[in-house]
């Protein structure tokens, strides 16, 4: 049992990149504090995907460090946040979690594009496109925030660690920095960084500053911060253009009206990797 929960834990920290059970725990509670419910099917959908991938015989020290557990973390928080909770909602987690360890394995069988959070956004994208042609009324309707023309520095710093997992509110994005510090330094620094960077951008003229106080801006950066940070130059340069790219893709998404999730983080450490490997060659 005890085991168990340490990979559920790993699964859960893993989102964030930390193999580290406790880390995971302290997220979970982070979660907590915005919405219990969708701390339940956060660990329903680490539950269901390693699971998956223990029935399909993948490999079992991924399958402990939590590799398989947290695709299935961020589906199962997105059937929360853009569908009712029922019998069809609960089995689209199921099926989505499970998926999305098949493609994470997919991903893991090749080395040319590492897999991230890649199965995530492509499970939950069918999910919604599926829902919205077949099961339209358990959609929720997007949530419009009142216009906000106040800058608040504090609260959009932490959203935009909290909304790595869909988590709008200040304490979520504080216990997952809590999280990361506890099992590595470097990464919480970096977290800090790239979290602190898009800051700068509310000082901009025009910048919709709703979006920005809650942390959409964000969130993708903390993400490409904490893949690519490490302790060389190499590595500060890496993060600061990626950070800036993953900006420029949520803005572009969010004015055409895609549900961008963690693309922009994904296609962003592409990008500045591929790019790096051009440079070097």
């Amino acid at each position: 049992m005890r085991e168990n929960i340490s990979i559920i834990g790993r699964g859960i920290g893993q989102v964030m990149f930390q193999n580290n059970a406790l880390s995971g725990i302290i997220m979970l509670i982070g979660i907590i504090c915005n919405s219990w419910q969708l701390a339940i099917l956060a660990v329903a959908g680490t539950v269901v995907g390693t699971i998956a991938a223990s029935l399909l015989n993948y490999d079992k020290e991924d399958i402990r460090a939590g590799l398989y557990g947290f695709n299935g973390t961020l589906v199962g928080i997105a059937i929360g946040v853009f569908m009712e909770i029922n019998i069809i909602s609960v089995a689209l987690l199921v099926i989505g979690a499970a998926i999305s360890s098949w493609v994470a394995h997919c991903f893991r069988r090749q080395s040319l594009l590492p897999g991230f959070t890649a199965p995530f956004i492509l499970v939950v994208w069918l999910l919604l496109i599926t829902c919205h042609y077949l099961y339209p009324a358990i959609l929720l309707p997007s949530l419009s925030e009142n216009p906000d023309n106040a800058s608040h520095f504090f609260q959009s710093f932490s959203l935009n660690i909290g909304q790595v997992m869909f988590q709008g509110n200040i304490l979520s994005g504080l216990f997952f920095l809590l999280a990361i510090l506890i099992n590595s330094r470097i990464n919480a620094f970096y977290t800090v960084i790239a979290a602190a960077l898009p800051l700068l951008i509310g000082l901009f003229p025009n910048i919709d500053l709703t979006a920005w106080n809650i942390g959409l801006f964000g969130y993708n950066g903390v993400l490409c911060a904490i893949a690519l940070g490490d302790y060389t130059h190499k590595g500060n340069v890496k993060v600061i253009l990626s950070v800036i790219l993953s900006i420029l893709l949520q803005i572009g998404g969010m004015q055409i009206g895609i549900t961008t999730l963690t693309a922009p983080f994904v296609i962003s450490v592409w990008m500045i990797n591929l790019l790096w490997r051009i440079k070097q060659a």
